[in-house]
């Protein structure tokens, strides 16, 4: 074998290790969901707004970040997420479905019994969250349970 044949196969094994290291270290990279365009606040999050970027497993944000694209999807920013920066977990608020201070349909709902009244949220909420509410009529101060189209329900049911 001559010098140029062993040197040739010497380059080749040397560039397959570094592409098997290379490979490698991509595997051990952090893939961390980012935004692919500029989401301002009060955007609701999209798959397609969203796409996977490789980080150094050294890597440290500044803050808490979302690592799964699924944990965003469907949420709302909050504030404005630029393309490609990992997305702040505090950055993102669920879907509201009931907003503080603009009237929304209480429904009581007990053995048989059904009322319904008018109230005014004292705080946003989401589906399935107990939240403050302020009957119109009466002025008093209930709690109920956010509903998947927006009303308010009390009562055992």
């Amino acid at each position: 074998m001559g010098l140029s044949t062993f040197a040739g196969r010497l380059a080749g094994g040397a560039v397959g290790l570094l592409l098997g290291l290379t490979a490698a270290a991509q595997a051990a990279d952090l893939m961390l969901p980012v935004p692919t365009v500029t989401i301002y606040p009060g955007d609701t999050i999209k798959e397609s707004m969203l796409r996977l970027q490789a980080y150094p497993e050294t890597f440290r944000a500044r803050t808490a970040v979302i690592d799964a694209p699924l944990a965003i999807a469907g949420r709302v920013a909050r504030r404005m997420l630029l393309p490609g920066e990992p997305v702040p977990a505090n950055a993102v608020d669920d879907a509201r479905l009931v907003s503080r201070n603009v009237a929304t349909q209480i429904v009581f709902e007990e053995n048989g019994l059904f009322i319904t009244a008018v109230g005014t949220p004292l705080q946003n909420g989401g589906l399935g969250e107990v939240i403050r509410v302020r009957n119109v009529d009466t002025n008093r101060i209930i709690l109920g349970t956010v509903m998947a189209d927006g009303r308010i329900r009390t009562g055992d049911k």
